[in-house]
């Protein structure tokens, strides 16, 4: 039998004998029914899955397209410069953009980006018309943290864990499917038709996103900080192209060098410029928190960690048989190689989230890192036989598909619910970031530590070695990192005063505790239900005419 009890503010709150329902704030969207539900993850997962496809289905092309466009190798190569840069750019800009001008509609510009830049790569073989349409690619890496905030908006508390652990999860699941992918579709075709593919389903997936997403009434009242959007613009273009760029310029370069230095000091002149601006870019004095900290930290160094694992399989397999460790794949089959850690990513998102419900996001980011560590561990000792090499990467990908389920967990238990695009855009910059900085790494390692074959210097059966050391020990220091998150996620968020009262509390972090993002709040009570009736001098409770 149902209850229905009247509480302050309008909000009912119904008691069932084993369910007990969330109320809603007044002015909130109401949360999606089931079906609603399914629909609203599947059209933002898609999303997420067609930006990592997108971002790696360039890789088997590259070989290929100086003679398919007459364009030299270092022109060819800004093709996937020019997608990491543009990128790093926007995921933040359009993360603070949704909270303040609305989630939806950023999507929905990301999204018209990559559709619009993928029919323009599918009409023209002119090298400088691709690279500009990549770039236009490359904004479509704000769909993820967009997308993480509006489920955050949208669902019921208990659909949240799942459903962003599977969001986070579709980078990895995108990046194992975009390689063997492609290269199917360039061995028995045109390589244009690639770029019509992604431009359909782009075009689909934002046509249903426009019909299925509504706009969310969680925003922020603020002026957008168009001098820090600048700033960490530049900053950061001047940081993606050195690090870019490093395997073929050299450490010791000047381009380097300068441009480097150039990023140490407009990042270090936007930082000042963050901690004194009344309305911030990006709110610096959250982002210093423990709480918000640690998983930034541990982002970072997750990054960089299972790009290693990506880089290197796909080269692995391919070194010619002579070499004496290599196993002279195609292309196409080393691709196939990255599949079974797509998969694993895929099987492992429903139970990232179970474990993040019973034993909280920080358990589930440690176990993450930890199988990361013995995935290289596997890697290091058996780079020569290609079922412990699937094996392997698969138990990366397993860790990966953990640690990033409980990132944005645990950024959005300790940031306000006004503030959770933005924080979650700073997140997966943070993760690309150690991509780019792997991907220099990476270059450098396997350009150096070579052997000659009858095809020309390979990589040593020692550089790949190395890599997967350095991965391991990169991996070791998240889990150092993942052991510093509160233990409770403790969300220490000032919320601002509302004008007649006391400050105010946010959904996700009541007055009376912390909650984690996924559990349903505690009802609030009128106050007259704790208030102690009336006594006489006798102790006797005393009534009024």
């Amino acid at each position: 039998m149902a209850v229905s009890v009247s509480i302050s503010r309008g909000v009912t709150w119904t008691s069932l004998p084993c369910i007990r329902s969330a109320p809603r704030r007044r002015g909130s969207p109401p949360a999606a029914g089931g079906g609603r539900s399914r629909e609203l993850s599947a059209v933002l997962g898609a999303g997420g899955l067609l930006t990592a496809i997108s971002q790696v289905s360039i890789v088997p092309l590259l070989p290929d397209l100086p003679r398919l466009t007459g364009a030299s190798a270092s022109n060819v190569s800004w093709l996937l410069t020019v997608t990491l840069l543009v990128g790093a750019v926007v995921t933040p800009l359009f993360g603070r953009a949704g909270d303040i001008f609305g989630k939806r509609r950023m999507l929905l510009i990301a999204l018209g980006m990559l559709t619009t830049g993928s029919i323009l790569c599918a009409l023209t073989s002119n090298i400088w018309l691709v690279i500009l349409a990549r770039g236009l690619q490359g904004a479509c890496l704000a769909v993820v943290p967009l997308s993480i905030s509006i489920l955050r908006d949208e669902l019921p508390p208990e659909r949240v864990g799942s459903a962003v652990a599977l969001m986070s999860a579709t980078v990895g699941i995108g990046a194992a499917l975009g390689v063997p992918f492609a290269s199917l579709i360039i061995e028995f075709a045109d390589w244009h038709v690639m770029f019509w593919v992604t431009g359909g389903l782009g075009l689909a997936d934002l046509i249903l996103a426009a019909l299925l997403v509504r706009e969310s009434k969680v925003r922020t009242p603020a002026r957008f900080d168009i001098p820090g959007a600048v700033g960490l613009a530049l900053g950061l273009l001047c940081l993606r192209l050195a690090l870019s760029k490093v395997a073929d310029w050299g450490f010791t370069s000047p381009r380097f060098g300068v441009l480097i230095l150039a990023a140490v000091v407009i990042l270090a002149g936007w930082t000042r410029w963050q901690l004194r601006v009344a309305e911030p870019l990006v709110d610096l004095r959250l982002a210093r928190r423990p709480a918000v900290l640690a998983p930034n930290a541990a982002a970072l160094l997750i990054g960089f960690s299972f790009y290693a694992n990506s880089l290197s399989t796909a080269q692995l397999v391919q070194v010619p048989t002579e070499t004496g460790y290599g196993l002279g794949l195609s292309v196409f089959a080393s691709g196939l190689c990255l599949l079974p850690g797509g998969v694993a990513m895929f099987a492992l998102s429903p139970v990232a989230a179970r474990i993040t419900a019973s034993r909280g996001p920080r358990t589930t980011l440690l176990l993450g890192a930890s199988a990361l560590v013995f995935g290289y561990l596997l890697r290091l000792f058996t780079s020569e036989n290609l079922s412990m090499i699937v094996v392997g990467a698969a138990v990366v990908a397993a860790g990966t598909a953990l640690a990033y389920s409980a990132m944005p967990m645990l950024i959005m238990n300790a940031v306000p619910r006004t503030q959770t695009a933005a924080a979650n855009g700073l997140n997966v910059l943070l993760r690309t970031v150690g991509q780019a900085l792997c991907s220099a790494a990476v270059a450098v390692l396997l350009s150096h530590l070579t052997m000659t074959t009858s095809v020309g210097a390979v990589p040593s059966l020692g550089a790949f070695q190395t890599v997967f050391a350095m991965a391991g020990v990169v991996g070791a220091l998240a889990l150092g990192v993942g052991c510093l998150v509160p233990a409770r996620g403790r969300a220490d968020v000032a919320m601002p005063r509302q004008a007649d009262g006391p400050p105010r509390t946010d959904d996700t972090v009541p007055a009376d505790g912390v909650r984690m993002v996924g559990q349903a709040p505690r009802p609030r009570r009128h106050r007259a239900a704790h208030r102690s009736p009336p006594r006489g001098k006798d102790g006797r409770v005393t009534t009024t005419g």
